[in-house]
């Protein structure tokens, strides 16, 4: 695939904002450079559209869509993760898409707990984590 055939995640996600689906992404790391320059081109994200938490214990890579759909994977979204690097580039990376009911009940579960700080009372990193991204200047 040619490089410009592929479209910014933040693209799609504010197209999403638009139509007004909710969006939360939990991130382990204030997200890079690169990202964070794209995300400034989305005023709607930045505004709310997108809200962001950051947990340095946050692993995970799972896209949950509307309840029903999950993506649990090894992919971090970038371009070597996605695949949008040139071939002798990209990751080597695995996942599953399912509607599996009972995983996205689990995996849900899970990430909720860690949306709503219901992990941090027990967390050994919790005196020095940074707060959640949305904090960030």
């Amino acid at each position: 695939m040619r490089r410009s055939s592929y479209v910014s995640v933040l693209t799609k996600l504010d197209e999403l904002a638009a139509r007004g689906v909710e969006l939360r992404l939990l991130h382990a790391e204030i997200p890079s450079r690169p990202f964070r320059e794209e995300l400034a081109h989305h005023p709607r994200l930045v505004a709310g559209g997108l809200a962001l938490r950051r947990c340095p214990r946050v692993h995970m890579k799972a896209v949950i869509v509307d309840g029903g759909l999950l993506y649990l994977g090894s992919a971090n979204w970038t371009g070597a993760g996605l695949g949008a690097k040139g071939s002798g580039r990209r990751n080597f990376e695995t996942g599953i898409v399912t509607d599996d009911a009972q995983l996205l009940d689990q995996i849900q579960s899970i990430y909720e707990r860690i949306w709503s700080g219901g992990e941090c009372a027990a967390c050994k990193l919790r005196d020095v984590c940074p707060g959640p991204l949305s904090e960030l200047p």
